[in-house]
């Protein structure tokens, strides 16, 4: 038998290499020799995928104030806190043929940020040609106590006020205060020798214009402040011992909302707290400070019976949480600091802490880090730090203002600060260094200055 098999055994091995020769040069079945990811059906190599080129985003921007920042956007995402000018590029890059589109999410602090440029396809290079230039619109008016004016001011990105192309426009006789309701859209001068107060709406640039004749207030008013709600102002009438109450219409126009209510002798300054829940008057021939309840119609009621102040109280704020408030007392150059409870009522923290020679205006600054208080004797400007249980401490020495300092206001973006120095007819124009303390700036000259007030762009 395996003679008889021998001769077959060639032809075999002849056979099984031919068929395998076959396969090795792909003229087998495909469906039993699967082929590798990569290679083509007759051996070749395919080409690699080739990965899309990605490139950044950016531009520059210009304007910011120092200590404030701006958020931007692209494609609706992607989002990209800008806090100093020169070059910026954002996170995630995009795709080479994709679109972008860059936009302001979040304004910075009484700035607006318009964007140039800021959409398009991206081509074969990086984006960087997008421009963000940024602008303050910020205003400041001053009340002129004997041109009966009130001037009216843009505020530029270094701070710097600068006449608006009207530089004033007529209040009634000896405008000694102001304010401007939280939105922006209206502005209240007190006219102490005619017993009124006059009435403007702000335009979109800052420009005040009267709404109606002034309204009647009380004798001798010398402070107005309006609510956080913007629905209600109150005048403090030193001549007769009084606080009015008004009701804002929607055009801005004060309406009496009852009779006065009775504060201590010669009212001098009134002030509500942030949650519009309480008004303070600092009372300068009493030497208290009335603590009022605001009802739901607006109309004061007090309390309980005045706090203590020091002698001749004439200026009141609160801080921006509502926990605490200070009172500059002219006469003894002090500032009264009290804690306020959760029902309004004032409690006194720690003693005064002196400040110059007759202080006779005091503010807080936005952030509620910082308290500055005018000197009018001593021509300087004091400064302190509150610490964590409201208590004052002095920064450093007092700064230099001009004669007579009347009045202290902070910007909103808490950077500048300014004084209307009454006799010496001007404005000093402060920085505000990253400890609260005052560097000073150019002097603004102005016609009797008495009052001053900085507040954003009207919210239209």
């Amino acid at each position: 038998m395996s003679r008889g098999l021998s001769h077959l055994v060639p032809a075999l091995v002849i056979s099984v290499t031919a068929t395998l020769g076959l396969s090795a040069c792909g003229g087998g079945d495909s469906s039993s020799a699967p082929t590798t990811p990569g290679t083509d059906t007759v051996g070749g190599s395919s080409p690699a995928p080739t990965t899309p080129s990605t490139y950044t985003i950016g531009g520059t921007i210009s304007g910011l104030v120092r200590g404030t920042q701006v958020t931007l956007q692209d494609n609706g995402g992607d989002a990209l806190t800008i806090n100093a000018n020169g070059a910026f590029s954002f996170p995630t890059q995009v795709t080479s043929g994709a679109s972008y589109a860059v936009t302001v999410n979040t304004q910075p602090m009484g700035q607006t940020c318009v964007v140039a440029s800021g959409s398009g396809t991206v081509a074969s290079g990086a984006v960087s040609d997008i421009s963000i230039t940024c602008s303050r619109n910020e205003y400041a008016y001053v009340t002129n106590q004997t041109a009966n004016t009130v001037s009216q001011y843009t505020i530029g990105t270094n701070g710097v006020l600068m006449a608006m192309a009207t530089p004033t426009v007529p209040a009634g006789g000896q405008p000694i205060a102001l304010t401007v309701d939280p939105t922006g859209k209206y502005a209240y001068a007190v006219n102490f020798n005619g017993g009124t107060v006059s009435q403007y709406a702000i335009g979109a640039n800052g420009a005040l214009t009267e709404i109606t004749a002034a309204v009647g207030a009380g004798h001798s008013p010398n402070f107005v402040a309006v609510d956080p709600t913007s629905k209600y102002a109150y005048v403090a009438n030193s001549g007769s011992n009084t606080v009015s109450q008004y009701a804002i219409g929607a055009n801005g126009a004060l309406t009496e909302i009852t009779a006065a209510v009775t504060a201590g002798n010669s009212p001098a300054s009134v002030t509500i707290d942030p949650t519009g829940k309480y008004a303070y008057v600092a009372n300068l021939a009493s030497n208290t400070v009335s603590q009022y309840a605001i009802g739901a119609n607006g109309a004061l009621a007090e309390i309980t019976a005045a706090v203590t102040a020091g002698n001749w109280p004439t200026s009141v704020t609160t801080d921006p949480t509502g926990k605490y408030a200070y009172v500059a007392n002219l006469s003894d150059g002090t500032v009264s600091q009290y804690a306020i409870g959760a029902n309004g009522a004032l409690a006194q923290i720690t003693a005064a802490v002196n400040a110059g020679n007759r202080p006779t205006s005091v503010t807080v600054d936005p952030t509620g880090k910082y308290v500055y208080v005018a000197n009018f004797s001593g021509r300087t400007v004091s400064q302190y730090a509150i610490g964590t249980n409201g208590a004052l401490t002095e920064i450093t020495a007092a700064v230099t203002a001009g004669t007579s300092p009347t009045s202290v206001s902070v910007d909103p973006t808490g950077k500048y600060a300014y004084v209307a120095n009454r006799d010496s007819n001007s404005i000093s124009q402060y920085a505000i260094g990253v400890n609260g303390a005052l560097t000073a700036m150019a002097i603004v000259p102005n016609t009797s200055p008495s009052g001053i007030v900085v507040t954003y762009a009207p919210t239209h």
